[in-house]
């Protein structure tokens, strides 16, 4: 809890997470009731499903070198952005409903900060896939030819931009000195820092939307051209498929967080009417629920995926069969040991075995 004391003049540097919650109209249960139950046991089944699944993309991607490209070690990325959103949804979910009131100041803003930090490394993630997929493209090859240094230096700048626009509300672009302009969802944000976020997130959609439409019109001339030799028709099938595949995330990742942007839109433009709290807890969900899709279209929409994740969760079993497999040789080797010395020593004792012709028998070198 905050230690309540004086005041600034127009500031409320000492007043709790309680006291803005209760100005912004966003009041909190003190006691916990059937429904917080049910959305935080909700909320922590898909966390953990969240962080297993992009886990399980980032094992693959590392382990099958046919993944070993400019594109998949993007996606790769994006699939860690998706682990942090888990992790963060994780977080929120041991820190909502009445757990909100025992927050101070400084656990509100990382709370929210790490959300707003997966948020927009996922954003930059996607745009730095549609540019990737622009460039190659258009210069008519599947993979990018892009360097891992660059891909590296890309994948550093995604989230030290990510992390700074996480910090922005803690630095100063909060409501706690501007308490008319306090944000009714997030009730510590000034509206302001609301409608810049909506807006530049959804203006980053709608360029990477333009972006993909110009990438399937060129695609689509290219494929009326291309003759039907073997190399070339091999070529627009794998370009068309991974195309469908980015696509597929784009567009599931547009339409889960779109709704959410859109409410924070109108939450930051002082939409009283709107009814933003109504909605807020379904956008969360639909949003959360974004993280663990993309597992999902790696498995239907890619064959070497699919094949790569059976390789790591049968990797265990896989393991017990070969030691099985291991002592059962051994085992049978030293029968197989034990047989020839004793006959040999037979052989030494009795001569050397023959058959009915004359010719010498060898000892039996069947596994047993």
């Amino acid at each position: 809890m905050d230690i309540i004391g004086e005041d600034k003049a127009g500031c409320f540097l000492n007043r709790s997470v309680k006291f803005f919650y209760t100005e912004s109209g966003k009041n909190i249960s003190e006691e916990w009731r059937k429904r917080d139950y049910v959305v935080v046991t909700l909320g922590v089944t898909v966390c953990f499903i969240v962080i297993f699944s992009n886990l399980l993309v980032i094992l693959a991607i590392l382990k099958n070198r046919r993944f070993h490209f400019p594109i998949y070690y993007l996606l790769c990325n994006l699939a860690l952005s998706d682990l942090f959103s888990g992790v963060s949804y994780l977080h929120l979910m041991f820190h909502t409903g009445p757990w909100t009131i025992n927050l101070n100041k400084s656990q509100w803003f990382v709370r929210q900060g790490l959300i707003d930090t997966s948020l927009t490394a996922s954003v930059l993630n996607l745009l730095a896939v549609a540019v990737e997929r622009h460039q190659t493209i258009f210069s008519m090859q599947v993979h990018s030819e892009m360097s891992s240094r660059r891909v590296l230096i890309i994948i550093v700048a995604i989230w030290l931009v990510a992390i700074f626009m996480g910090l922005v509300p803690t630095m100063g672009w909060h409501c706690l000195c501007d308490l008319p302009n306090c944000s009714t969802m997030a009730p510590m944000y000034k509206r302001s820092y609301l409608v810049f976020w909506a807006v530049l997130n959804l203006l980053t959609f709608s360029i990477m939307l333009a972006v993909y439409t110009r990438i399937f019109l060129y695609v689509r001339h290219k494929s009326k051209q291309m003759s039907q030799h073997t190399s070339q028709k091999r070529y627009k099938e794998t370009v068309v498929n991974l195309m469908k595949t980015v696509s597929l995330i784009l567009g599931c990742f547009v339409l889960c967080w779109t709704p959410g942007l859109v409410l924070l839109l109108l939450d930051g433009l002082h939409c009283d009417s709107c009814g933003v709290l109504t909605y807020e807890k379904y956008c969360l969900i639909l949003a959360e629920c974004n993280s663990f899709i993309n597992p999902i279209i790696y498995s239907f929409r890619d064959a070497d995926m699919r094949r790569t994740f059976r390789e790591l969760l049968c990797c265990r079993w896989r393991r017990r069969a070969n030691r099985s497999d291991a002592s059962r040789v051994q085992f049978s080797t030293m029968e197989h040991e034990k047989h020839k010395s004793s006959g040999v020593e037979e052989e030494r004792a009795n001569g050397p075995l023959v058959s009915s012709d004359g010719d010498r028998l060898e000892p039996s070198r069947s596994w047993s």
